[in-house]
């Protein structure tokens, strides 16, 4: 018997076909609370609409996710999730660029939590954008501004005040090697360790704190979540936060 597959290219909400249909099947089983077996004979049955969005949404909390990373957009880890345990698969290729690696993706145990003190400053974030995007494949005359305005914004450009956020609906679970509680944001872009986990780039160090490897993370995990694609020309158009010419907005 073939296998059925998910494309996450067509699992966003408002789009109407089979893999969504795929989806709610394995949702009606995961969170039956939110998205019941009945469901499946409802008017939304094959669309994304609003149960099966808040339905992603109470997986990706189920998962370690909370506030902007788990708003119910279906993202490739979250798919893989759901794939590996009710039996389909995860496709999330897409014409322009290739999400399925997520090169290097990490437990969450393997993530360690010390500062190897990178530098600051705009030039410097410069700098480690230019390696970040060496290493993604993603071309430097828009990853690099785009990183930039994401450091300038999430940490003042990894200044050591700001590399970890404890006051922020992410700062609990246990306490780490840092003194933090585990899924604290944390470098210069601010990514929680479960997220960092599941787009590190190999060839990186394990910590969120090292700038190269936290840049590589966000440029894995925006692709992914966001369909930026792999030169990073819309990397500013579908990021707010890497927009400087529009206000601040979390990513």
């Amino acid at each position: 018997m073939t296998r059925e597959s998910v494309s996450l290219a067509q699992v966003r909400p408002g789009q109407v076909n089979n893999s969504v249909r795929v989806l709610q099947r394995a949702l009606a089983k995961e969170v039956a609370s939110v998205f019941p077996e009945a469901m499946l004979t409802s008017p939304e049955f094959g669309t994304y609409g609003p149960v099966t969005k808040e339905a992603v949404a109470q997986v990706q909390r189920n998962l370690g996710y909370h506030g902007g990373d788990a708003d119910g957009v279906i993202g490739a880890a979250t798919l893989r999730y759901l794939a590996g345990k009710y039996g389909f698969d995860a496709v999330v290729a897409t014409e322009s660029h290739t999400v399925a690696a997520t090169p290097g993706k990490l437990s969450l145990s393997q993530v360690l939590y010390h500062d190897p003190h990178d530098k600051s400053g705009e030039a410097a974030m410069r700098a480690y954008a230019q390696r970040a995007c060496e290493l993604t494949g993603m071309d430097p005359r828009f990853g690099v501004p785009a990183l930039v305005t994401i450091a300038k914004r999430e940490s003042s450009y990894n200044d050591p005040r700001w590399r970890v956020n404890t006051t922020d609906v992410n700062a609990h679970g246990p306490r780490v090697a840092d003194g933090h509680p585990q899924n604290c944001s944390r470098g210069v872009t601010q990514c929680i360790p479960s997220t960092f986990a599941a787009y590190h780039q190999a060839g990186t160090a394990l910590t969120p704190y090292d700038v190269v490897a936290c840049m590589c993370a966000t440029i894995n995990y925006v692709r992914a979540r966001y369909g930026v694609d792999r030169s990073g020309a819309n990397f500013a158009a579908r990021v707010q936060q890497a927009d400087p010419h529009r206000s601040p907005r979390g990513y």
